[in-house]
């Protein structure tokens, strides 16, 4: 099975994967045999692996993959739903020291994080030197998961690369922190470049807006330039096409594969209560409407995903939107109860 037919998967059928196990069976196994892993080979990979680590008995992480008889990979499994932080991750920070472990991975099948020994040999680090999800995949993703395909697995040189990793995800993080909010410094660097004057606080000001607006004009200029060709070579066609057919014809606005996610998401909870085709995606240059019926006065919810680094998703009670910041598209699960709130709302004939 392809990345592409993953992605797929986890779109269609997140509204069943609310239990670890059925995220370990729909989403993680299939993942693993992509790797090229023999899930079906208990020497290979160990479900339900045990270890007695210090005073703690009996204890297991969900797989783990083997070579020669020495652990490989440690991997913990929660359900789609759940959010993933290191809170979740006791069980590989005690196993990863207590065997051959260099590698680590804590997933929900839609989101990834791969933990090495980057800091301190034998103790798994606290943060991830790669993440990615099954949501937004990336090609750089693409390229990155082939390192851990069982053909070309090569530890040493992964744990290598862990650290360029790492550090290249921390500047990632300062530069969208910077993007979103420009610290004094990055604003007088620039603001230097390009103003021959003083610079007073007024300037500084002045100077911090527009540095803010240009920075979301150039990306969203980099993204419509670039969106197609991408989209092409990393999202799976069907879903872009099925998706492509129900935003209207406004020049300009382009679709994301962030917003067909997010769309297919709602479909899902959706799916409890209506048939899933009467959910309709509408997209605007503003913003990213999902609607019931088709019908602009049906709205149920809105994507605002044009922002560089922040994203929001309203919800409807009556005429108000309240917009709530995603850390992630798996949040939107967590606002389920308000999207079903809204469909009862729309379509009287809905049971509580």
């Amino acid at each position: 099975m392809k990345l592409a037919d993953l992605q797929k998967r986890s779109i269609e059928h997140r509204e069943v994967l609310l239990t670890e196990e059925a995220a370990k069976t729909a989403l993680v196994m299939p993942f693993l045999q992509a790797l090229g892993y023999d899930v079906f080979n208990p020497a290979e990979v160990v479900p339900e692996f045990t270890a007695d680590v210090g005073t703690k008995k009996g204890e297991k992480v969900d797989y783990a993959i083997c070579k020669g008889g020495s652990v490989d990979v440690l991997i913990e499994c929660k359900p789609a739903a759940s959010e993933l932080n290191v809170k979740h991750a006791s069980q590989l920070f005690r196993y990863f020291t207590a065997t051959d472990a260099r590698l680590a991975v804590l997933t929900n099948g839609v989101n990834y994080q791969f933990f090495s020994d980057v800091e301190k040999p034998n103790i798994m680090d606290e943060k991830p030197f790669f993440s990615f999800s099954m949501d937004a995949l990336k090609p750089t993703d693409a390229k990155t998961i082939e390192k851990f395909a069982k053909a070309s697995f090569d530890i040493e040189k992964i744990v290598q690369e862990a650290g360029n990793l790492k550090v290249q995800s921390l500047l990632r993080r300062e530069l969208e922190r910077e993007f979103a909010e420009p610290s004094e410094g990055f604003v007088e660097l620039l603001a230097r470049r390009v103003h021959g004057g003083r610079l007073t606080p007024a300037v500084k000001e002045n100077f911090t807006k527009m540095l803010v607006a240009t920075i979301s004009a150039l990306v969203r200029d980099l993204v419509n330039e670039r969106l197609s060709s991408a989209l092409n070579a990393a999202a799976p066609a069907p879903v872009v096409a099925e998706a492509a057919e129900a935003p209207g014809n406004e020049e300009d606005v382009v679709t994301t594969q962030e917003e067909i996610s997010g769309f297919h998401i709602v479909q899902a909870i959706a799916s409890r209560l209506v048939d899933p085709k009467r959910i309709i995606l509408r997209d605007a240059k503003s913003y990213c409407a999902i609607l019931l019926d088709d019908n602009n006065r049906k709205t149920i919810a809105r994507m605002w995903f044009n922002g560089v680094t922040v994203k929001y998703f309203g919800t409807f009670a009556g005429k108000d939107e309240t917009r709530h910041q995603l850390p992630e598209l798996t949040a939107i699960y967590q606002l389920a109860p308000l999207i079903e709130a809204r469909l009862r709302e729309l379509d009287g004939t809905i049971p509580e």
